[in-house]
């Protein structure tokens, strides 16, 4: 028994359905449009010829990547580029941390009060030393470390 019309119906739904799943992983694909390296950070022009590779300073080495006074006491200030999170649990004892939930691997938003907030689960890390205060992480925050020049300006060492 086959009827012409049912089959028309179920060729329709298949192929709407397929139109929306390749919409749906367009839309996931995202973005801004902007290409960025495989490891996720922004990175300097491609050197030209004026400018050998060989005369470059390994990544991050002196690149400011905040200044101090945009990170506040027993707050913080987070690089969703870089994936860091910079910390100052108490005045001019700056800390910079992975960015990345040790859970899940989502991005921290918010430092406040000395507490680092990942908002996907609640889990929270201590300013400090990146320890997990409350889960589900239960590994700490991998630390980066950082310079602070004399003009506030704070880098990668």
């Amino acid at each position: 028994m086959s009827d012409p019309t049912r089959t028309a119906r179920r060729t329709v739904l298949t192929a709407g359905a397929a139109a929306l799943a390749g919409g749906a992983l367009t839309a996931c694909g995202g973005g801004d449009g902007e290409k960025t390296p495989a490891n996720g950070s922004a990175s300097a022009p491609a050197p030209s010829a004026s400018q050998p590779a060989t005369s470059q300073e390994p990544a991050g080495a002196d690149k400011v990547i905040a200044k101090a006074t945009e990170v506040p006491v027993g707050g913080g200030k987070i690089l969703k580029e870089e994936k860091l999170v910079i910390t100052q649990p108490t005045a001019g004892n700056f800390r910079c941390f992975s960015a990345v939930c040790t859970h899940q691997g989502c991005l921290v938003n918010k430092v406040a009060d000395n507490t680092i907030v990942c908002p996907c689960h609640m889990s929270t890390f201590e300013a400090t030393d990146g320890a997990p205060t409350k889960g589900p992480a239960t590994s700490p925050l991998p630390e980066k470390k950082i310079k602070v020049a004399a003009d506030g300006g704070i880098s990668l060492a």
